[in-house]
């Protein structure tokens, strides 16, 4: 029974992640954070490169039932989601506005314990809004609607996509910058969601692509896992309030958003703002935390995967600076 509920649970945290790493401005690492395993997931993805033996075991098993639903959940997205999103840009962008402005201060009071007395602090909080006001406006696609071409891959496109793939999985780990945004940024955005929905359908010619995207994803993990993990364990406070400026900072990258579909749309404005869909997004964060507290498994306390700690997790942990 126990094993059938963490499997049920992982399923809609991993859903929960996909559906907000495939659109453009929204994190999985910020539905982590809400949901309360963000420590565990790093934890896990660390312990599943650099752990050894039961670290690495336990690691396994949770990102395998995690990744279950981010499968399902991407594949869907892809699949269907994304056409809903170019016809009602708005509503979704007012939605998940909504979904940051009453997840930021869940988030807060949950780590008010590294916050409380540390107003120094708070220039990480600008630090990290700043960057992801900036990654937003350094998109050169923006308004164009323009991608780059994947259906016939060379080195030097494959090379390309490996790099952005390993940049654009930090973002997605990271709560508050969009993965799906960087892409944008790279061109890549439409071709991947397209060779994806391809792939689906049982069109090999764009498997090579998602191959490459896949080795990036997958050395992006490796490469920058282990830097958020000890960012947590050591400076919790300072990384906590950078987390909370950059998903302040995503509530810009949503508002342009309709400025990165395949059709451009004008950026969100007053207008064009749903304060309905802008309330729903404050009933799926109440949503969330009510799911977390009846399915919450202790082992999230811990911050890592759930039979066993990390002998690299705590004992090394230093205090946050004041």
């Amino acid at each position: 029974m126990r094993k059938a509920k963490e499997l049920l649970i992982n399923f809609i945290r991993g859903f929960c992640m996909a559906l907000a790493d495939s659109v453009p401005g929204v994190s999985g690492g910020t539905i982590a954070f809400l949901l309360g395993f963000y420590d565990r997931f790093i934890g896990s993805l660390d312990d599943l490169f650099h752990g050894k033996g039961p670290a690495r075991v336990a690691a396994l098993s949770f990102l395998v039932k995690l990744a279950f639903g981010w499968i399902v959940g991407f594949g869907l997205s892809a699949a269907a989601l994304t056409s809903f999103f170019d016809s009602h840009i708005y509503e979704v962008s007012s939605l998940f506005m909504g979904f940051i402005v009453f997840a930021i201060p869940i988030v807060a009071l949950e780590e008010k314990r590294v916050l409380k007395g540390r107003a120094r602090n708070l220039a990480f909080a600008v630090l990290g809004a700043a960057f992801v006001v900036a990654v937003t406006l350094l998109n050169p696609t923006a308004g164009s609607g323009m991608s780059v071409a994947v259906e016939h891959l060379d080195l030097r496109l494959a090379v390309y996509v490996f790099f952005a793939a390993m940049v654009a999985i930090t973002a997605m780990v990271l709560p508050g910058i969009s993965g799906s945004t960087l892409l944008l940024i790279f061109g890549l955005y439409v071709p991947v969601m397209g060779a994806v929905r391809a792939v689906m359908s049982l069109d090999m010619a764009y498997l090579p692509v998602l191959v490459v995207f896949a080795a990036g994803v997958a050395t992006g993990v490796l490469v920058f896992v282990r830097l958020i993990r000890r960012c947590l364990e050591r400076f919790r406070s300072q990384t906590v309030y950078a987390v909370l400026g950059m998903m302040a900072g995503s509530l810009y990258s949503i508002a342009q958003g309709p400025l990165t579909l395949a059709v451009p749309q004008p950026a969100m404005e007053l207008a064009t703002f749903s304060p309905l869909y802008f309330v729903a997004g404050g009933l799926v964060v109440g949503g969330l935390q009510l799911m977390r507290r009846r399915l919450e498994d202790p082992a999230d306390a811990a911050g890592a995967a759930p039979e066993t700690k990390s002998p690299a997790c705590e004992p090394n942990r230093q205090p946050d600076l004041p």
